[in-house]
């Protein structure tokens, strides 16, 4: 069979995750699992005000508890070398979080850490850490979005610069028109696994951490940078992550202070963000307001689209993310104005949390686009066919692919789109108002650099190294499917060795790029790897090269699970121990780089979701019935792993849509629900049928596995399509999420 077919046939086998047996039995190690002999525990201890110095700390009935170590705070913490005690906390080290922990006595935020408790168990340093006593100056603090706005301020770097396609604000010529607001509160990770670190030096200059991360590479660096140490005196390990959703993408200061305090207290330390922490101390998705324009012709061409957003940072640090970007290119618009503002506050920095910008940008978009598509009396999928861009009207490039119109198609066939009513109300089951609606997402495709080694041993067992490590979306699953069916070996012969340092280094674990990026590393050693065994195999003496009058190539070969064959007689074959054997060769090794270029296309991944619900007019309850999402991500590698991240991705966009809202008492600057009692999450029971269709076209630019990235539009666009079900359902349109209960029956 060619190298190639796998990738032109349809899904293939659906291959259970290589590493579900370790996660399921608990033989896999997360973080804080890891042991070592006399490890020590430390605790952070959280301000109490939202703004201000700390006056004084007391520290010394913690310091005479049983078992503490040490407290470290502002006024004993050791000098890091890349750490200015009393400069601007807004200049980081290079590769890490700008907030310094113990390096002055102002306090940004509510919780923020003012001392590190290390004790010799976790129940000492529990006791010591409340007996810590501090008295502030407090000073005003500023954690409302809305009662900010008047401070927002365009991001620094001209990649914020508002953005004109045409002409300004050309949806206000426009024959029939919307102008809407659109609110996004803060959203939470709440992973399984908390943030959790190990670090443990050896003498003064050589560290190893366990931590989690969802890049290695870029742990290691931001290490590197605070301690000023060689990149190679430092071991970064997280091979297993329980869930991130984003909170892994940056070293955050609780990272370095545990390394910090490991170094001073000279033992292997671990530290634990509590639940309540997770809230306050590791990012979120940002608080944002978006206004959008729309304009249309009667016949329902887009004449010109303004989309406006202001979002939350945190008073020490600009974060941006993309929030705008989409509505520039998804649809096919003469005249596009965008304009994104950021608004310091005074709560941690938020972070990139799944679907980015895109998530928050999609919910406004998609929901304006229903409300104008109603307006005109138009089929919501049929006015999005009607603008659909063959193009990219950003740039003017073509796609590298996009099956977009096929995702409207499968989508709508499935959740029986025909039996929509235009008329929202009108559609009852009994007492329940029946309601469709649907949402489109897109995210960017991209390919990084990444550097996979190929090892093949006598036994035919392959093994192959590389530092990306695996959050939950089954990257391992994928380097296997790709290697197995490449190098015609069964799974079982095949092992991943991820998320070390100590490995070939590969990209951070986010923005949808794994899959693309690794796998091709994938495919491209194991290309290597045949051509390497198919020399060795046709050399002068050996078995294969009797067959041959010139010099053997991968493509003469057949590979199998217990060697190679010749295409043309396949009884002429030799095993991989005799091959070795005969080359004197322990194990072939081979170690590949893989990058894309930069090319004449644009690419992005698509996806379409559709929802059916139902909603009680007497109590305003929404009960979803169905939800189905299609996605364009180019070649599908392995199917169960990626239906698995599109059913994750719904019920993200259920709690995004229905339930999650971090409520900050802001008399005090604090959250009220920071725990998992108060902040609600979807559960089984809300949780309806879900169906998972793919295009599984290979995209034929981007890479050589034709893929195309889909963790992150597995959530773009479900929120608005559960909106846009509940106002087909029930005329009512709720433009703040979540749509609670008292929102539907106060409209």
């Amino acid at each position: 069979m060619k190298q190639d077919l796998f990738f032109d046939k349809k899904i293939p086998d659906r291959i259970n995750r290589v590493d579900g047996r370790a996660k399921v039995t608990g033989s896999a190690a997360y973080a804080a699992d890891h042991k070592m002999q006399n490890t020590v525990y430390g605790f952070l201890v959280g301000s109490t005000v939202a703004k201000g110095r700390i006056k004084s700390i007391d520290t010394k009935a913690a310091e005479r508890a049983p078992g503490v170590l040490a407290v470290i705070t502002h006024l004993n913490a050791p000098k890091l070398p890349s750490y200015t005690t009393g400069k601007d906390p807004s200049q980081p080290p290079t590769g890490g979080h700008p907030l310094r922990f113990f390096s002055s006595d102002e306090v940004f935020y509510y919780d923020q850490a003012i001392a590190l408790v290390i004790a010799d168990t976790y129940e000492r340093v529990l006791h010591a850490s409340k007996l810590v006593k501090a008295q502030y100056e407090k000073a005003v603090h500023q954690t409302d979005l809305d009662a900010s706005l008047g401070k927002a301020k365009v991001p620094t770097g001209p990649r914020f610069e508002d953005y004109t396609r045409g002409e300004k604000d050309g949806y206000k010529s426009a024959a029939v028109k919307i102008e809407q607001e659109y609110y996004q509160p803060i959203d939470v990770h709440n992973p399984m696994e908390p943030a959790a670190i190990m670090a443990f030096w050896e003498g003064q200059d050589k560290v190893t951490v366990y931590t989690k991360t969802q890049g290695v590479q870029a742990t290691q660096k931001s290490i590197s940078d605070a301690f000023k140490l060689p990149l190679e005196n430092i071991t970064v390990n997280a091979e297993h992550i329980g869930g991130a959703f984003g909170m892994g993408l940056r070293t955050w200061p609780y990272e370095i202070a545990a390394v910090m305090g490991a170094k001073k207290v000279g033992k292997p330390l671990k530290l634990v963000l509590h639940r309540e922490q997770m809230f306050t101390n590791v990012g979120y998705r940002p608080a944002t307001t978006q206004k959008i324009g729309l304009g249309a012709t009667t016949d329902g061409k887009l004449v010109g689209l303004t989309h406006d957003a202001t979002a939350n940072t945190s008073a020490y640090e600009e974060f941006t993310e993309a929030t705008v970007n989409m509505s520039r290119f998804l649809y096919a618009c003469p005249n596009v104005t965008t304009r994104y503002r950021i608004v310091p506050l005074n709560i941690v920095t938020p972070i990139w949390m799944r679907g980015p910008g895109e998530a928050t940008g999609s919910f406004a978009l998609e929901s304006a686009m229903d409300e104008l598509a109603y307006q005109l009396k138009l089929d919501p999928v049929e006015f999005r066919l009607r603008n659909h861009a063959d193009s990219d009207p950003e740039n003017g490039l073509p796609w590298s692919s996009k099956f977009l119109k096929e995702c409207y198609q499968l989508g709508a066939d499935a959740i029986g789109w025909k039996d929509r009513k235009l008329q929202p109300g009108t559609s009852k089951d009994g007492d329940w108002l029946i309601g469709y609606g649907m949402g489109t997402g897109s995210f960017g495709a991209f390919r990084g650099a990444a550097t996979v080694k190929a090892m093949l041993h006598p036994d035919g067992k392959l093994i192959l190294q590389c530092s990306v490590n695996d959050m939950g979306p089954g990257t391992a699953t994928m380097m296997t499917a790709v290697a197995s069916d490449l190098m015609g070996l069964p799974v079982n012969k095949i092992t991943v060795q991820m998320g070390s340092t100590l490995l070939p280094p590969g990209p951070m674990q986010g923005g949808s790029t794994v899959t693309a990026t690794v796998g091709s590393a994938v495919h491209d050693v194991c290309l290597a790897l045949k051509e390497q065994i198919a020399t060795l195999a046709g050399k002068e003496g050996a078995a294969i090269s009797k067959a041959n009058a010139q010099q053997l190539k991968a493509a003469d070969l057949v590979f199998s699970e217990t060697g190679v064959a010749s295409k043309t007689d396949a009884s002429v074959r030799v095993s991989y121990s005799d091959l070795l054997k005969q080359n004197n060769l322990p194990v072939i090794e081979l170690t590949k780089e893989s990058k894309g270029t930069k090319l004449p296309y644009s690419s992005y991944s698509y996806s379409v979701h559709f929802v059916k619900l139902r909603v009680h007019p007497a109590t305003g309850r929404i009960k979803i019935d169905h939800v189905v999402s299609c996605a364009d991500a180019g070649t599908i590698v392995s199917a169960k792993t990626a239906e698995g991240q599109m059913m994750g991705g719904a019920v993200g966009g259920i709690g995004m849509a229905l339930m999650e809202d971090l409520v900050i008492d802001h008399r005090f600057g604090r959250p009220i629900n920071n725990n998992l009692g108060d902040y609600h999450v979807p559960v089984n029971a809300d949780i309806p049928s879900v169906d998972v269709l793919f295009v599984n076209k290979k995209d034929p630019y981007l890479n050589p596995i034709g893929a195309k990235g889909l963790g992150e539009i597995a959530l773009v666009g479900v929120a608005p399509a559960i909106a846009n079900a509940v106002f087909n359902a029930t005329g009512k349109r709720i433009r703040s999420l979540p749509i609670t209960q008292d929102k539907l029956l106060e409209a």
